[in-house]
């Protein structure tokens, strides 16, 4: 089993209101870089920015204009739902990279993404740019019978998306898109349907007859892709259920699952950063514990290819 280290809870300076707690609930997905900590939460309007050399308290982002009802009902129903992060490397059009948020894509109001541009310290700059994703996701609708991305990674010349399963329909696969028309999407705001270049199905394994589904995914440099799953007693990808089991495995970059190993305790892993020293992986990973009272965790751990 792999044994998690707590570093800290995702406490913020100021909440999105004045009526919202001061940390992030609902993690989702994370991108480090060397100064800074990027994590979305799927139920803000907002990214969280936390300093990676120590443990003071983090701050949001605007990432979407307007705001979310309190009440958690209705704060589900219209939320975009962001539930992967992943950084887009520098090119012509972006001398620094950016960041791309992407919504799950399970309900209409899910298929938007964010382009949060960066500067050459990797700080946020300018003003984040809504990108409509539904180009990827509506195609989608065709592959499965529902569309839940949980996992968003660029490597080489492709994106590459995670599709979580449920109890009820367990497909959880891997789906490659080419990066250009992608870019080309994400960069002029518009553009025409992009269809995968590949759809890769897996099956991770269960506990207590609940399959294991992606929560997020990160890639090491030689393309091997690095993920978190957890085992959520649930049937459907809008209602959350009780977590049975987290693990985290390897995908080597053709899409062969090396490994799944088991976390210790069973925290809803929903965010996953890795770096490569050696043969030695080090994770970092955020939680979500589904209830806004509870604060997201950011834990370490050591796993070895």
């Amino acid at each position: 089993m792999i044994a998690l280290k707590k570093i800290r809870d995702l406490d913020i300076v100021s909440g999105a209101s004045n009526t919202r707690p001061l940390h992030l609930s609902a993690a989702s997905g994370l991108v480090c870089l060397d100064a800074i900590m990027y994590v979305v939460a799927d139920d803000e309007l907002h990214l969280g920015a936390f300093p990676t050399g120590d443990c003071r308290p983090g701050h949001l982002i605007r990432i979407c204009e307007g705001a979310l009802p309190d009440a958690k009902a209705e704060r589900k129903r219209r939320k975009p739902d962001f539930e992967a992060l992943t950084l887009i490397p520098p090119n012509k059009e972006l001398p620094h990279g950016a960041l791309l948020a992407v919504g799950s894509g399970s309900r209409p109001n899910r298929r938007a993404g964010v382009r949060a541009d960066l500067d050459e310290h990797g700080f946020v700059s300018g003003e984040c740019r809504k990108v409509d994703l539904s180009l990827l996701l509506d195609p989608l609708e065709q592959e499965f019978p529902e569309t839940n991305i949980e996992g968003a990674v660029v490597v080489g010349q492709e994106l590459r998306l995670f599709q979580r399963g449920n109890k009820r329909h367990t497909d959880n696969a891997i789906i490659r898109y080419p990066l250009e028309p992608v870019l080309d999407a994400v960069i002029s705001g518009r553009g025409n349907p992009i269809a995968p270049s590949s759809i890769a199905r897996l099956d991770l394994g269960s506990i207590q007859g609940v399959p294991y589904c992606f929560t997020d995914a990160t890639a090491l440099p030689n393309g091997d892709m690095i993920f978190s799953a957890v085992a959520e007693d649930t049937e459907d990808a809008y209602r959350d259920g009780a977590c049975l089991g987290a693990a985290i495995g390897i995908i080597d970059d053709s899409g062969r699952l090396l490994s799944v190993d088991q976390l210790e305790r069973p925290y809803k892993v929903e965010g996953i950063h890795a770096r490569l020293v050696g043969d030695r992986v080090d994770l970092l990973l955020v939680t979500d514990a589904d209830n806004p009272d509870i604060p997201s965790t950011l834990f370490s751990a050591t796993i070895h290819r």
